[in-house]
C-alpha cells in the first residue's frame, strides 16, 4: 500500500508540475491541459494536483514497510 501511495504522489506531482509549466511556457505538456473541463482552471488543477501529491506522500509516510 506504501508503494501504491508513492507512485500516485509521483504521478501527481508531475502532472501538476507539467500543468505549471503548460500555464507559464505555453508547452503542450502533461494531462491538466488536455481536459477539457479544466479550461481556465488550469494554474488551480495544477496547484491542487501538488497538493494532493503531497498529502499522498505524507500518508505514504506513516504507513508501515510493506
Amino acid at each position: 500500500m506504501k508503494r501504491l501511495l508513492e507512485l500516485l504522489g509521483f504521478l501527481a506531482l508531475v502532472q501538476g508540475v507539467l500543468g505549471l509549466l503548460h500555464e507559464f511556457t505555453h508547452w503542450h505538456v502533461g494531462l491538466v491541459q488536455r481536459l477539457g473541463f479544466l479550461d481556465g482552471y488550469g494554474v488551480y488543477a495544477s496547484v491542487a494536483l501538488l497538493v494532493l501529491a503531497v498529502a499522498l506522500f505524507a500518508a505514504a509516510e506513516s504507513r508501515k514497510s510493506g
